[in-house]
């Protein structure tokens, strides 16, 4: 399991998969052949059926274009068995490169590697959570003192700049006003969100703020602004609100705020190791219901819960997403991704509640969730899984991305 530097990337949105991924893999393979005469990039799966309003295309000729020509050519019938969403670098003189853009910005050479780009070594020991809280229990120690266990120093300055990042976009995304990019017109919410649950008794405020948060940092990244992967660009706005509501609400202070960033991360890292946090892999509940989840995990811990309690927490929050379809609009993260994002937020806060009335014990453990999770998603046809073909894409079929 790799370090959570992995799971918290910073960077520009719309889509960790679709716009991180395929950028940073262009920039490998530019790295490569920096005098190459031409490029022709093969997007392949869902990369192809959902590019166009991920701007995939766009992300990879920003890199590319300044160097020599490229062509985009989009293969959306064509899947790949390692992961859905394939590309394929190819020049005049070198060697063709074929990578894949698996969840959270993260690229990988697949099965057969190159070496063209190393992945980065994994430095947990024990990658399940029952195993971890083991270790805690035997160690009297904290979810979040098991990554301080296994990170560099410097994993704490990096949660800080994490944690600066995230307060920015929501506070960006709720002066906002105006309308997304794309053609849905989807107008901007979080502003009069924030402005009607300041007018609203404490009992409904708690509800309206959180949307608002959720909603600001959805919208920035949906309008391409820097956002956090927590753990993917599409579910980027749940943990942000949470810990922004928290942290103003409650006056947590920032190392607070860092501890509960490393648990919640570790909740992350377990699914993104053991099953996927990739919408075109497993369905929108790996992205929206892990980052459920691992706001669950750091509320709970904010407020003083026991390990057992945080899992419990993160277990709800990941169980009662399971089975979610990745369908958006016109393959945008709009539609109904940023609703999402805003009722995840407030589940999660209903799933630390939940859990802080238990003792912490109960049937279903998390490591079983994720399991289910990944068997699930595999389960589930690649029509509900960000091909925009199926599901609520079809449900306003009179709009379409231009070809």
């Amino acid at each position: 399991m790799k370090s959570l530097r992995e799971i918290y990337r910073i960077g520009k949105g719309p889509s960790s998969s679709h716009t991180m991924g395929p950028q940073k893999a262009a920039q490998v393979y530019l790295s490569k052949h920096p005098n190459a005469k031409r490029f022709r990039v093969t997007l392949y799966g869902s990369l192809a059926a959902t590019g166009r309003g991920h701007m995939t295309d766009v992300a990879i000729t920003e890199v590319l274009s300044p160097t020599a020509p490229v062509e985009i050519v989009w293969e959306k019938s064509v899947f790949m068995k390692f992961h859905p969403n394939a590309m394929l670098f190819e020049t005049e003189k070198g060697e063709p490169w074929k990578a894949y853009s698996v969840g959270g910005g993260a690229i990988s050479e697949g099965p057969h590697p190159t070496g063209l780009f190393p992945e980065s070594k994994d430095i947990y020991k024990l990658t399940h959570l029952l195993d971890i809280l083991d270790w805690c229990d035997k160690n009297g120690r904290t979810l979040w003192e098991y990554v301080e266990a296994y990170e560099e120093p410097s994993i704490w300055n990096y949660l800080l700049e994490v944690w600066e990042t995230m307060k920015e976009a929501v506070e960006r995304g709720i002066n906002k006003d105006g309308v997304l990019p794309g053609p849905l017109n989807l107008q901007r919410k979080a502003s009069s969100y924030y402005i009607k649950a300041t007018g609203y008794k404490q009992s409904l405020q708690t509800r309206g703020l959180v949307y608002a948060y959720a909603l600001a940092v959805s919208e920035e990244n949906a309008s391409g602004g820097t956002v956090v992967t927590a753990p993917t660009c599409g579910s980027c706005g749940v943990l942000p609100a949470v810990l922004y509501h928290l942290a103003s609400g409650h006056n947590f202070n920032d190392r607070k705020i860092i501890h509960a960033l490393a648990t919640a991360g570790l909740i992350g890292n377990i699914v993104k190791e053991n099953a996927s946090i990739s919408g075109a892999d497993v369905g929108c509940q790996g992205e929206v219901g892990t980052a459920c989840a691992m706001a669950s995990a750091a509320a709970c811990q904010l407020f003083g819960g026991s390990p057992a309690q945080i899992e419990y927490a993160a277990e709800m929050g990941l169980e009662h997403h399971l089975g979610m379809t990745c369908d958006p609009i016109c393959g945008l993260v709009q539609i109904p991704c940023i609703e999402r994002n805003a009722f995840a937020a407030t589940r999660a806060l209903d799933c630390n509640l939940y859990a802080s009335f238990s003792d912490g014990k109960h049937r279903v453990d998390f490591d079983r969730v994720v399991e289910v999770m990944k068997q699930t998603g595999h389960a589930i046809p690649s029509l509900y899984k960000e091909t925009s073909e199926g599901g609520l894409a079809t449900a306003l079929d009179y709009f379409s991305y231009p070809e």
